[in-house]
Formats: C-alpha cells, structure tokens, sequence
C-alpha cells in the first residue's frame, strides 16, 4: 500500500475502503494576505510545505464574494483571522433588487480566481485543493448584518429571495469560472442551518433551493465539501446534499462523527476541536484524534478541526495532527 497519492487516499476514504493511512487536512485564515491573489496563494503554499496535508482548503476572507457589491471590512486582529465589517451593502428590502449579478473576472473575485490559478499551477495534479463558496444566506447576512437581513427574510420575503436569486447566480458564475483553475471541488459553509437563527421550514424555503443550484453547479467536480456552522444544527436536514465530504463542529454540536456517519453517504471530517488545539500542548488535541479513529473504525473519515485552526495554534500542535496519521498505520 506504499506510493498512494493523496487523491487515491481521499476517494478511498469517501468510499469506506481500506487506506494506506488516515487522510488528514487541517486550515487556517491568512488575514491581510487574503486581500491579494500573489500573497493569498503563497501563504496556502507555504501551509501545504510545511504540513503535507492530504487536501489544501483555500481560505479567503469571508468577504471577498461581497465587496464588489460595496461591502467594506478590515482585519481588527481577530485570531480566527476573520475580518469585521464596517460598511454594509444593504439597508432596506428594495436594495436587493438592485443589486447586480458580478463578474467573476473583475474586482476581489478576479483577485480571488487569479489566487486558485496560482495554487493550480502550484501543486498540478499532485495536490487537491477546493475553494471556499459561501451559501447565499451566508453571504447575504454579511451584505445586510445578521439582524436586518431576517427581518427582511421575514418581512419582505419577495424582495429578499430576488437578492437571493442575484447572490446565487453570481455564485455560480464565479464557480464556472473557478473551474478553470483546476480546482478539486468546492468547501460549502453553510452557516443558517441552526435553531438560534431558522426554523427547518424557513431553511426549507430560503437555504435549500439556492444551495441546490450551487451544488449543482459543482457537481461535475469530485472533492466537494459541506461545512455545517453552528452548535446547534439540523444536521439531518442536509445530510442528503450531493457531496463527497461533511464537516461540523462535531466536538461543540451535540453531534459526533459516529451519529453523523450514520445520516450520510460520504466521509466526515473533523474529530478535534480548535479549541484543544489551541492549548499549549497538544495532549487533549491528540486524545481527541484517537477518539475520532474510534468512532469511525478509521473509514470514511478525514482527520480535521470542526472549523478553522486559529492563526496561533501552536506549531507543535499542528504539527502532532500530522504525525499522529503516519503513527496510526
């Protein structure tokens, strides 16, 4: 079983065959770096010399589907590396009507496809990488502010499903365009599907449809990944969407892998918590990846964090994760 590839590791895992080793991938923000194509790219590089993941998920800034569209933000030094917004791009329900559909090869999605085209050229066939897609709620929430945004879903509900049907075609544009890249697939974070925020029927009726056709539009790719954000998620919900992969916060969710494994076709990723590796050692993370092997019997599972590792996780941390798959065999 010596000289697989990463994806001959990866497909067999999805498959629940048998594996040289655990396939592992862990990612991180690049705050500041994510605001250009050469930097962004680098930084993804740098990551993959350093760790040899099994499968490099991009990680841009949460904003760069929305700052075409007049959305302003800026890193204020959050660990996570996520960025805050200081000016939004809707206000009232007939602003999302006008906004318009983007081009894929103008502004900060050109900067972000001229990033993937890096990264294509970068690791060729050797080394999968997919490119984060936010869900058109996701992005809408961040267009408008968590708490205007569902009182418009609620009050304006036509005017609200026409911004939504504008987000979701751009989308899909710029996945068409992504392809060419030579991208493996695509990381869907879906951040509504959650008790504190929808009720399953209006996840039905404002999440479901548009995540349909972005998935539709990844299809022909064969890496593609859901990520399910929130503690408290209707899981099973989802658990039918065509993709190869799931990943959750299953150490914060109430869900383990084991349970997760029994609503899905594919394989799961997670089993440690950002939080266990953000310790000074890496002895709760480790306990932890040993669980995770447990509850999956080492089948259908990707070794990785529910969410994004901080910016500081200590490297021996990182490091330990690695280590601990070539250990496992």
């Amino acid at each position: 079983m010596n000289g697989w590839s990463k994806r001959k590791r990866l497909e067999a895992a999805i498959a629940g065959e048998a594996v040289d080793r655990l396939p592992v991938a862990l990612w991180r923000h690049f705050p500041g770096d994510d605001q250009d194509a050469a930097a962004l790219a680098a930084a993804h590089i740098q990551w993959q010399r350093d760790y040899d993941w099994d499968l490099v998920k991009v990680s841009p800034a949460s904003s760069y589907c929305l700052v075409d569209w007049g959305v302003k933000d800026l890193w204020e030094g959050s660990l996570e590396g996520t960025r805050t917004y200081i000016e939004r791009a809707i206000s009232e329900p007939d602003d999302w009507g006008h906004l318009p559909v983007l081009d894929p090869r103008r502004g900060m999605l050109a900067t972000q496809i001229e990033a993937l085209q890096l990264l294509g050229q970068a690791f060729g066939d050797d080394i999968p990488f997919i490119a984060t897609i936010f869900s058109p709620l996701a992005q809408a929430k961040n267009l408008a502010g968590e708490e205007i945004m569902l009182s418009h879903m609620r009050r304006q509900p036509q005017a609200f499903r026409h911004g939504l049907e504008i987000i979701t075609r751009s989308t899909v544009d710029f996945i068409e365009a992504a392809k060419e890249t030579d991208m493996s697939g695509i990381y869907y974070a879906i951040q509504h599907a959650s008790y504190p925020l929808l009720s399953p029927a209006e996840y039905e009726q404002f999440g479901r449809p548009y995540d349909e056709e972005i998935l539709a539009a990844a299809s022909d790719l064969w890496l593609n990944m859901l990520h399910i954000h929130g503690q408290q998620i209707f899981f099973d919900r989802l658990a039918d969407y065509p993709v190869e992969i799931v990943n959750w916060h299953d150490r914060e969710s109430g869900l383990n892998l084991e349970e997760g494994l029994q609503q899905i076709a594919g394989a799961v990723s997670g089993g440690v918590s950002r939080w266990s590796l953000y310790q000074e050692a890496p002895d709760a993370a480790l306990e932890e990846a040993r669980d995770a092997a447990r509850q999956t019997s080492g089948r259908r599972f990707v070794l990785g964090v529910g969410c994004v590792a901080m910016t500081n996780t200590p490297l021996r941390n990182l490091r330990a994760m690695r280590e601990f798959v070539e250990a496992a065999v």
